[in-house]
């Protein structure tokens, strides 16, 4: 599971999901990819976080232990 730091991280990602649709996991690979490029090596770890996030959200089944 990804670590949430933040409120940021879960309102990015849903923000994604609401602009890109189905795309918005690419969509945060190209902000990380871009944030590398420049040499924003933090911004690169959020948005790659994003990524990540994005494919639990956009999952219909539930996902780990269910109690």
């Amino acid at each position: 599971m990804p670590y949430l730091c933040s409120r940021k991280s879960y309102d990015d990602a849903s923000e994604l999901i609401a602009l890109f649709g189905d795309n918005a996991g690419y969509e945060a690979a190209a902000r990380a990819d871009q944030s590398r490029d420049r040499g924003n090596y933090i911004r690169f770890c959020h948005w790659r976080q994003i990524e990540r996030l994005i494919v639990l959200l956009t999952h219909d089944a539930p996902l780990g232990t269910i109690h």
